[in-house]
């Protein structure tokens, strides 16, 4: 018989999970050492998650088995009781930002039952996202980023020159950038960390961002889709192949339609739990911070099923 996924008692228990792994990264913060510290959140996380009482399998991880010493896309954690579950996570979101000890840095991981996330290979992934509250398919990868804007504005009620649009600081998308300032639309510029990106589109009046768009990892977009199935919001993406050995892996992921556009809902088919905890400062949540004898975190627990957004701030003792 098959154990029942109860989002409401593993969610506690994966705010945990993102919890440790972000305390890991604590003494490594500004060091300078992206491999250290990512090393130190993949261990942590992966021995707090033998602990669940789960049978999970690692659907979007730190890459191939043969590429990743753990927490590998189809490793399998838990103790092997309890509800099968697909997991996907981020030990660490921004490992540029935590050894340079810049904003937004987090450890981030979401749960939902098993077969009911996208297997995303290790490949780019062309993105887009805005906030709930449009009307379904406002904006499509179809578009060009002028049209996605003033489809966007005229949805909100406002200018194209109010909207912000959040795209990663990269040279393949300096033309997407010239594009949108020649509209006069604002971008906000990112180094890193593309699921806290995404998920800023969901409270534009805190955030100040109404859009997301462009290539960036695919794993972390079936992250971001778990957030957003919580949230609300819309995103849309489409795997982006560079050679043949990208489209295999696609291939040994069960995918055949390499030019398939995937919406929220197709990446994450079932109801989710998401846990991201702050490692540096950041907009979405606060980052690590040292109370005498104790280091607080805060994290933001989300449950798709019910809605629930949770911000949970915790003192840990320090050992």
């Amino acid at each position: 018989m098959t154990t029942a996924f109860d989002d409401a008692i593993l969610s506690l228990a994966l705010a945990r999970v993102a919890e440790e792994a972000a305390l890991a990264c604590r003494p490594l913060i500004g060091r300078g050492d992206e491999k250290a510290a990512d090393q130190a959140a993949v261990n942590a996380m992966r021995e707090e998650l033998n602990k669940l009482d789960i049978q999970g399998t690692v659907v979007i991880g730190e890459g191939e088995r043969d590429e990743a010493p753990m927490l590998y896309i189809g490793e399998e954690v838990g103790s092997g009781k309890g509800p099968e579950v697909d997991i996907a996570l981020d030990p660490l979101e921004g490992t540029t930002i935590t050894a340079k000890a810049m904003p937004n840095a987090l450890t981030v991981i979401s749960m939902a039952p098993r077969g009911t996330m996208l297997h995303a290979p290790d490949v780019y992934m062309d993105k887009l996202a805005v906030g709930p509250g449009y009307p379904e398919d406002v904006v499509s990868l179809d578009m060009s980023p002028t049209e996605r804007v003033e489809a966007l504005a005229k949805a909100k009620g406002v200018a194209p020159s109010e909207i912000t649009v959040c795209v990663l600081e990269r040279p393949r998308h300096e033309e997407i950038i010239a594009e949108l300032r020649g509209l006069g639309a604002s971008v906000y510029l990112i180094g890193d960390g593309d699921v806290a990106g995404v998920m800023h589109c969901t409270d534009p009046d805190a955030t100040g961002i109404d859009m997301y768009m462009g290539s960036g990892g695919a794993p972390e977009g079936v992250l971001a889709a778990g957030a957003l199935k919580a949230l609300g919001g819309q995103i849309w993406g489409r795997l982006l192949f560079r050679n043949d050995d990208e489209r295999g892996r696609a291939e040994k992921a069960g995918i055949t339609d390499f030019d398939r556009i995937y919406s929220r809902d197709e990446m994450v088919t079932d109801d989710v739990i998401f846990a991201a905890t702050g490692v540096t400062q950041g907009s979405l949540v606060a980052g690590l911070k040292p109370r005498g004898d104790f280091i607080e975190t805060q994290t933001l627990l989300l449950r798709s099923s019910t809605g629930e957004r949770r911000v949970m701030t915790c003192r840990h003792k320090v050992a």
